[in-house]
């Protein structure tokens, strides 16, 4: 009974369809044998139909809190929900090794559940983060059968994002490792760490070399982290196994994502959807003003899933008797920040818009008049005091989103350049690029580039931003030595009110976001030796510095 209406309550919270929910049948550990042999634990939420279709999760996480709650509102709607550890978590067998055998063990459980007595032959998947990885690993093998997918802040490949503009997404990954390690230490040990500030995780994304930064911020070696330092190449044969988004056209199943504009995976999230929709899938999207870890988040990914699960799992008896509705808005939804933004509802990805852009002047001006002769803007990049990096797109929720970025501007290692106040708000909403000239006496170096939205009081809130890493070669430098380096930038959906003023931040860092760039070119994971160097910034007409904005016209 308390399970019931704890259901019955955060549906009425959510704003779900009314439902009745009947009693709700709950096996614990079943134990799911895949064909190495390995046992996975799987938790089974069975409805009172047994003919109902099947909602899968599979998880590194352990299979209570949250998932939980979201098995009983499955069961109580109606469906099957099977919740699955992945292997060596949770009590499944076998070592966790990150995305290297989620296909294997995602196609042996769906074997498993055509076996049970009340399969119907229908499925859907739901998936936050690492889980939605497990839906794309499984997604394209599931045919006809799978009927429906919930993809919530994830995306098909993991590559990119770990390695955005070919640094190393040090804060994310090294962040990861702990939080996982976390679930094998004894709770009391875990409070203990999270109520000092987790100081071992501290020090570990200020250590070098990276390779000893799991132990420091564990006292163990964690042997992804350390394959992951090794394996950078972007054409590395260790990947090609581990990635999924060769497979993304092949899923004809609907499927809804759910992200924010401050979420680790946006970028890469967005490029699965352009994959669906090159394919001639409709899927839906929805991004809001959330992070990675926001409680937002969790509730809009609830309401939008089970919503799309009532409306597209059908094909039982039991399925008749579920309220259905229509999703709420068009194929795209999105939340526009900034003043007067707001919820839209588009048509598509991105909408249209035109692209404007913003050059880069002498002085720290930000114009879109063309560029006049000028001299370079310098500064001095020191990877022993590493420019750092604020808000953003982080994995803890707490450090992560917009902030104010006036402690950072004034560091002598960050150049900005602002635009006069807006004679009118100026509305942004689509994919965010720059056009760096850079001119530096290291061959090593990152360009990091951020817009922000600086107010009538000055303060100055970071809006999107993007990295990239220069090796020799990567980039071709002109007569002059100067070198031109694109930037994407996380794309954005932002309202720039009347009287505010851009800016755009152009530094050689965002530690520990990125891991810093030692300038001395050693592999990323045994580099120690720490060389500063100058940097110019070009933006005469030959060079012209620029960042490019898809401005849309509102009503």
């Amino acid at each position: 009974m308390p399970g019931q209406l704890v259901a019955r309550l955060a549906a009425a919270a959510l704003r779900l369809p009314a439902v009745r929910p009947g009693p709700v049948r709950i096996t614990r550990d079943i134990p799911v044998r895949v064909r190495d042999g390995v046992v996975l634990r799987t938790d089974h939420y069975a409805p009172r139909d047994r003919a109902a279709p099947t909602v899968l999760i599979r998880t590194p996480y352990g299979r209570g809190g949250p998932l939980r709650l979201l098995g009983r509102l499955l069961a109580a709607r109606g469906r099957h929900a099977v919740i699955q550890s992945c292997r060596g978590t949770g009590g499944s067998g076998g070592t966790f090794a990150p995305l290297v055998h989620e296909r294997d063990d995602g196609v042996d459980t769906l074997d498993w559940l055509r076996r049970q007595p009340w399969w119907s032959g229908a499925l859907g998947m739901f998936g936050v983060s690492y889980q939605g990885f497990a839906q794309w690993a499984l997604a394209a093998d599931a045919g006809e059968e799978l009927r429906a997918m919930v993809a919530v802040v994830t995306a098909s490949s993991t590559r990119d994002s770990t390695y955005a503009g070919e640094s190393f997404a040090l804060d994310t990954v090294l962040t990861w490792a702990e939080l996982l390690h976390a679930q094998t230490v004894p709770r009391l040990a875990r409070q203990w760490e999270l109520k000092r500030g987790q100081p071992r995780l501290a020090a570990a994304l200020d250590h070098l070399p990276l390779a000893q930064a799991d132990r420091v911020a564990t006292g163990v070696t964690i042997p992804f982290f350390q394959e992951w330092l090794r394996h950078h190449d972007p054409d590395a044969a260790y990947w090609r196994s581990r990635v999924f988004a060769d497979r993304v056209a092949r899923v004809r199943a609907p499927v809804v994502m759910v992200t924010g504009w401050h979420d680790i995976f946006l970028p890469a999230q967005l490029d699965d959807h352009a994959t669906l929709r090159a394919a001639g899938a409709r899927p839906r999207l929805v991004i809001g003003p959330w992070t990675h870890g926001s409680p937002g988040l969790f509730v809009a990914a609830l309401r939008e899933g089970l919503t799309w699960l009532d409306e597209h799992l059908n094909g039982s008896a039991a399925d008749e008797r579920l309220p259905t509705g229509r999703s709420r808005g068009g194929p795209v939804r999105l939340h526009v920040g900034g003043a007067g933004g707001g919820w839209r509802d588009l048509p598509d990805w991105p909408p249209p818009a035109t692209g404007t852009a913003w050059h880069l002047h002498a002085g720290g001006e930000l114009a879109t008049r063309s560029p006049q002769p000028s001299t370079p803007d310098e500064f001095r990049y020191d990877p022993t005091d590493p420019t750092p990096s604020l808000g953003g797109p982080l994995l803890v929720a707490k450090r992560a989103g917009p902030v104010d970025n006036r402690l950072v501007e004034a560091r002598s290692d960050v150049l900005t350049y602002t635009s006069a106040p807006l004679t009118g708000p100026v509305e942004v909403i689509g994919d965010v690029r720059a056009e760096i000239h850079v001119r530096t006496e290291l061959a090593y170096l990152d360009v990091f580039v951020r817009l922000c939205d600086v107010d009538r009081r000055g303060r100055s809130r970071n809006v999107c931003d993007g990295l990239v890493r220069v090796t020799p070669g990567r980039f071709t430098a002109d007569s002059s030595g100067a070198l031109r380096v694109p930037v994407r930038l996380w794309p954005t959906a932002y309202r720039f009110a009347a009287g505010h003023r851009l800016r755009v931040q152009v530094a050689g860092g965002a530690h520990p976001r990125w891991a810093r760039n030692p300038g001395s070119g050693e592999p990323l994971g045994t580099a120690v030796t720490l060389r500063a160097g100058r940097r110019q910034v070009l933006h005469d007409p030959a060079h012209p510095s620029v960042l490019w904005l898809p401005i849309v016209q509102f009503e």
